[in-house]
């Protein structure tokens, strides 16, 4: 079951760890989830509703500097 985000081509699944109605527990490890209590961060439900704020964009490579002796005839 995935859901389309509205101006992006990527789908993310449904997890706990971006729902609106988790919020994570102190211990970092689990989820406190209003309808079911505690969930993995991996788990979903049938309350699941997206939150784009909890998702984590993923940092941009880095790409090496290229030495200038590479370009040397």
């Amino acid at each position: 079951m995935k859901r389309k985000l509205l101006n992006a081509k990527k789908t993310y699944p449904p997890q706990c760890a971006y729902c609106k109605r988790g919020k994570p527990s102190p211990d970092g490890k689990t989820v406190l989830c209003l309808k079911q209590g505690m969930m993995q961060p991996d788990d979903r439900c049938r309350s699941y509703v997206y939150d784009p704020l909890r998702r984590q964009p993923q940092t941009p490579l880095t790409v090496a500097q290229a030495d200038p002796a590479e370009f040397e005839l």
